[in-house]
């Protein structure tokens, strides 16, 4: 099997797994409990804890606190902020996010609240002026994705930020970092310095599901979410998810040993798919091209035919890719992101993304590269908008 969708999941690496071990066996305790056994346990997820705030920048440990995804740290974050500032009605946003913060924010809509949803061009790249347009006293929070989850496209986080804090130091500035963790710098005192809280999800860099982050800077007002018991400083009640966190902790720590070699690697790779796909198959072209993108994700346009063919097939040949979120598979729409970003009618129904990992070798992509062409030529014979004659779109078909 050939696995080129790694935005939606990762394999556990496996010295994440040895590192879990342990807490499924004799290391079952309860962290909260006063025996002093339970203090091993106790102490793994302060470490844990510790090394993730170092590799992020973070001076207070008592910044980050642990949860089961990045939709549960979008939530706590967008809710908590609110209920800390209820005089407050304004949120902006962008219409590219992942629905973790889209949907959020459409909800809040339908309770009264004002969002500014910010546009993109057709690179998929913010538009600026109208973000820092929408910038008002009564602004509450700003939620901005670090890079896009379906193009790899990059907003310009740090700019953003700055500009948020100079107009008005007491906006908030949430950033969703799922995408972006391990694979683009973050440092909460260097180019992160001015945002006061990052969402990310640990089966995004080859730890398991169940198990993602939060950080608030110190001195945001922010209401905890989740009530219950007084842990994760009284922000998140309930056991800690001990082995999750420790194998969380582990994979941010092995991405970092490697990281520059592996970003090196997966844009080669991702740059070797895109080239050959533009060689040998005619009428594609490569959403996002021409922005900053994430080195290890390339989402290809395919005129004339149905994306979900192309997938049916690959998935034949045992490759796995996708046409955008997995938190959206199975809708017929067109991709939100596509649709903002005015891909052509015969080119968004036809879009895939492959998105690679540290594991992803060169003789997958070269695999990939001979059966692509065969694929897409099969289904545009079946296809009635393309001219079987010529070989190209029919006359009729604006493409």
């Amino acid at each position: 099997m050939i696995y080129l969708d790694n935005n939606a999941t990762t394999p556990v690496a496996a010295e994440v797994l040895d590192s879990m071990l342990p807490f499924f066996g004799d290391k079952y305790f309860n962290p909260s409990s006063m025996y002093e056994v339970a203090g091993f346990v106790r102490d793994a997820i302060e470490s844990s804890r510790g090394l993730i705030s170092e590799m992020l920048g973070i001076t207070n440990a008592n910044e980050l606190i642990f949860t089961s995804c990045a939709t549960e740290s979008v939530n706590a974050a967008i809710f908590g902020a609110i209920a800390a500032n209820p005089l407050k009605r304004h949120i902006i946003t962008t219409v590219v996010e992942h629905p973790a913060v889209l949907e959020v924010c459409k909800s809040l809509v339908r309770d009264g609240f004002e969002v500014s949803f910010i546009g993109v061009n057709d690179r998929g790249e913010l538009d600026v002026g109208e973000f820092v347009r929408a910038l008002r006293s009564d602004t509450l929070l700003v939620t901005v994705m670090h890079a896009n989850n379906e193009t790899g496209v990059v907003f310009p986080i740090e700019r953003l930020a700055r500009v948020v804090k100079e107009t008005d130091a007491s906006i908030l500035f949430l950033c969703d970092a799922t995408q972006s963790m391990t694979k683009l710098p973050i440092r909460v005192d260097g180019n992160f310095r001015d945002v006061d809280m990052i969402a990310f999800s640990g089966h995004k860099f080859h730890a398991p599901k169940g198990i993602g982050g939060l950080y608030i800077r110190r001195g945001v007002r922010c209401r905890s979410f989740l009530i219950g018991g007084h842990q994760e400083f009284g922000r998140r009640g309930g056991t800690e998810n001990v082995a999750f966190i420790v194998g969380m902790a582990k994979a941010i720590e092995v991405a970092a040993a490697t990281h520059g070699e592996d970003v090196v690697r997966m844009e080669y790779l991702r740059d070797k798919l895109e080239s050959g796909i533009l060689e040998l198959v005619p009428y594609v072209v490569i959403n996002g091209a021409g922005a900053e993108r994430m080195p290890n994700t390339l989402n290809v346009a395919v005129h004339c035919i149905e994306g979900e063919g192309i997938l049916y097939q690959l998935s034949d040949r045992e490759i796995c890719a996708s046409s955008g979120s997995a938190c959206t598979s199975g809708s017929l729409e067109p991709s939100h992101v596509l649709t903002a970003m005015k891909i052509p009618f015969t080119a968004i129904h036809g879009s895939v993304r492959f998105s690679l990992s540290r594991y992803t070798t060169e003789s997958e992509i070269d695999f990939v590269l001979q059966e692509f062409p065969i694929i897409v030529t099969k289904l545009r014979h079946l296809s009635p908008y393309w001219d079987q004659v010529n070989n190209k779109p029919r006359k009729d078909v604006k493409i």
